[in-house]
């Protein structure tokens, strides 16, 4: 019962577990839709997903999506937070009053070994076997009924994809199944038993741990290499010495401490699975075998991996048009309607020329960011993406990256902050950090505004490989520059300050499937929600600035380009020139460097109002595109911005950092700022010396014209 519930209202708190890739998200998707919230934990950057959902006896219950885990010995701090949680240790959340362990019907032994371990905490269990469609389609039958006897709790058939099962968890959680049997249905040697037992009852009586806990601290502290282990700080040094004891005893009678409670436990669940499984062999290879062969290639593989991204890159371009003119004519109306109603002056200027242009200007690039999130969501919730990370880690390998920082790195496609975040599931510390301070080279969403208002303004859009298009393959490169650059800086820093081997990379491949549209499709809807409400806050209140800086002080007789060159943004931007003008950039594209060191996006927004400031009412209806492609220098009458000039911004984009949010959430992940402040200064200098050099080659092939 949570403590802030009405007491009319009986509210229960279920806890949602399961290993990566168990199909965990898609069935919460399917029991939330777009009811649960999305935040982090209080003090820690460690994602939650919650939801409060009605049930029809009256029943409120608080669902809760924690962190995948493979068993509740954790290595890496989510994994910690999720363990704490079920364990009923944690600051954070009270113990659950049922805990849903989701498991992969396909890969019943190996997910089993963690819903085994919260059986054993003495908890409301039910068990819900996801992806049971897929499974039936290999040949793999599973009993419930057998399944459930053995296990002692109930289990539950789920095709979250179709809402199988989702009705009957929900009765499960109005009417939840008493705790889990006290007596272990798997069985040590007798001299391991023995002294569990005794650990256990010491840890009962002396500590006042439920009886549970005190069997599952007993466990792991035996297990470790260590007396204490991970725990030896939070015990009386003579508990500890009883354990080195016990420790000599077991070492003595020729156990494997460390691995007889894991064999003792996968001996069990192998006799459970010969019960409750059954499987049908056709003699053929299974179809998940028969399309790894081709995905997986060592060539075959990286070519299709190549082709889907940029099918993906031309697909943006081409299906995103269509909404972003219909996005960008509604700002146009709506800046004529207010310039119609509105009398002259600085409210009125500040409202067209400042909020609704600078909002308007990234807002319009929405669909295409839109389209990102489903194409990615699509890959992933196909399966494909663990296929491309067992792929990725041939040549991350190579480079000394972990191979589990691929998920992060892939994750930094979307945002660097989740992408930080995820690298949480990298036990070792220093490999951990490696992909924090590569992750942001990553071409997040925040730089597509930027790369495609340069590419539609200045690449043609001329086909070069069949239906791929230059825009595209553009696009595609500027992409591969921050993944070259990633794998570049990671040998690096591998090589120098960060020296040490990359462990072997294990991954589970879950079974390919059709994406569950709907779930893919409420991802795709919280991640544009995220943006629009950048565009709505930070966005709206960096423009509003930026007007209030582009407009005074006012000098009174003059044009608006000498105006805006002498305004406090102005004379900001000229004073930075000089260090940015060896890139080709003049010191508007300096105003929009700066204003953009808070969100890379912001780039766009600072440009879209400069350009307003600019031109004064005269150019209505005129895209931001066509106002870069027809800017011309007023002393020298050539183009101000060129092909070469577009190439540059975004190479400066690709590489330099340009989001605080991320230098703070690095700060939190490294508890200090000497590893942003670095992370910071080497991606400036970088982005300054590769642009200087793009441009210089640019200059003597002769593209710097217009």
């Amino acid at each position: 019962m949570r403590a802030d519930a009405p007491a009319s209202v009986r509210t229960r708190t279920v806890a949602m577990v399961g290993n990566p890739n168990a199909g965990k998200t898609t069935l919460f998707n399917a029991l939330t839709g777009l009811r649960h919230r999305v935040g982090n934990y209080p003090g820690v950057t460690v994602e939650k997903k919650e939801a409060d959902l009605a049930l029809p006896d009256g029943t409120s219950v608080h669902l809760l999506d924690l962190p995948g885990i493979y068993s509740l010995n954790p290595v890496s701090p989510d994994e910690r937070i999720t363990t704490e949680i079920l364990l009923g240790t944690s600051e954070l959340e009270p113990l659950p009053d049922v805990v849903l362990c989701v498991v992969d019907a396909s890969n019943l032994e190996r997910h089993l070994y963690l819903a085994s371990q919260v059986i054993d905490r003495e908890v409301p269990v039910v068990v819900a076997l996801t992806m049971s469609d897929l499974a039936e389609q290999e040949g793999i039958h599973v009993d419930r009924a057998a399944l459930s006897r053995a296990l002692g709790v109930p289990v539950v058939r789920t095709v979250a994809g179709t809402g199988d099962g989702v009705e009957e968890l929900r009765r499960l959680f109005a009417s939840p199944p008493p705790p889990s049997p006290q007596v272990r249905r798997w069985t040590l040697p007798e001299a391991v038993h023995r002294e569990t037992e005794e650990l256990a009852e010491l840890l009962r009586t002396r500590r006042g741990m439920p009886g549970g806990l005190a069997w599952h601290e007993a466990a792991a502290l035996l297990s470790s290499p260590d007396a204490g282990g991970s725990r030896g700080r939070d015990f009386p040094a003579e508990l500890l010495e009883h354990v080195r004891k016990d420790h000599q005893k077991l070492e003595f009678l020729g156990f494997d401490r460390s691995a007889v409670f894991v064999e003792a436990r996968y001996a069990w669940l192998r006799g459970v699975c010969g019960a409750a499984v059954r499987r049908e062999h056709s003699g053929r290879r299974s179809l998940n075998d028969r399309l790894d062969t081709l995905l997986t290639h060592r060539v075959w593989g990286m070519a299709i991996f190549a082709l889907l991204m940029a099918f993906v890159f031309q697909s943006i371009f081409l299906w995103a048009q269509g909404p972003m003119d219909l996005i960008g004519a509604g700002f146009d109306r709506l800046g004529m309607f207010v310039t119609g109603v509105m009398p002259p002056g600085d409210l009125r200027d500040l409202l067209v020329d400042g909020a609704i242009a600078g909002v308007a200007a990234v807002v319009t690039f929405l669909p295409q960011i839109l389209l990102l999130f489903l194409f990615l969501g699509l890959l992933e919730d196909s399966g494909y993406m663990a296929r491309a990370a067992l792929m990725m880690d041939r040549l991350m390998s190579k480079v000394g990256l972990n191979g589990k920082s691929f998920i992060p790195l892939l994750s930094s496609f979307a945002c660097a902050i989740p992408g930080i975040m995820a690298t949480r599931t990298i036990e070792n510390s220093r490999d951990r950090l490696l992909t924090m301070l590569v992750a942001p080279l990553m071409s997040c969403s925040a730089r597509l505004p930027v790369y495609t208002l340069m590419i539609a303004a200045f690449i043609p859009d001329t086909p070069v490989l069949g239906p791929l298009g230059l825009p595209a393959l553009t696009m595609l490169a500027m992409y591969l520059l921050g993944v070259a650059a990633a794998l570049g800086m990671a040998w690096f820093l591998r090589m120098t300050i960060l020296r040490g081997p990359a462990p072997a990379f294990i991954i589970e491949l879950p079974p390919y499937k059709a994406p569950v549209l709907r779930s893919v499709l409420i991802q795709m809807w919280e991640r544009g929600l995220v943006f629009l409400k950048s565009a709505g806050t930070i966005i709206l209140g960096v423009s509003i600035v930026l007007w209030f800086l582009g407009t005074y002080p006012r000098t009174e007789g003059t044009d608006p380009s000498t105006r805006l060159r002498e305004s406090f943004a102005g004379q900001a931007g000229r004073f930075i020139e000089p260090l940015i003008a060896p890139l080709g950039f003049d010191w508007r594209i300096g105003i929009g460097l700066v204003g953009s060191i808070l969100q890379r996006e912001v780039f766009v927004s600072t440009m879209g109002t400069i350009y307003n400031i600019q031109d004064g009412e005269d150019t209505g209806g005129v895209s931001l595109q066509e106002k870069l492609r027809n800017d011309r220098n007023p002393a020298t009458g050539a183009p101000s911005f060129t092909a070469l000039t577009a190439i540059c911004v975004m190479v400066y984009y690709v590489l330099a950092m340009q989001c605080l949010s991320t230098v703070a959430v690095v700060r939190r992940e490294t508890n200090g700022w000497k590893w942003p402040l670095f992370q910071f200064g080497y991606m400036t200098v970088l982005a300054w010396v590769v642009t200087f050099v793009v441009y210089r080659a640019g200059l003597a092939l002769g593209w710097g014209g217009g």
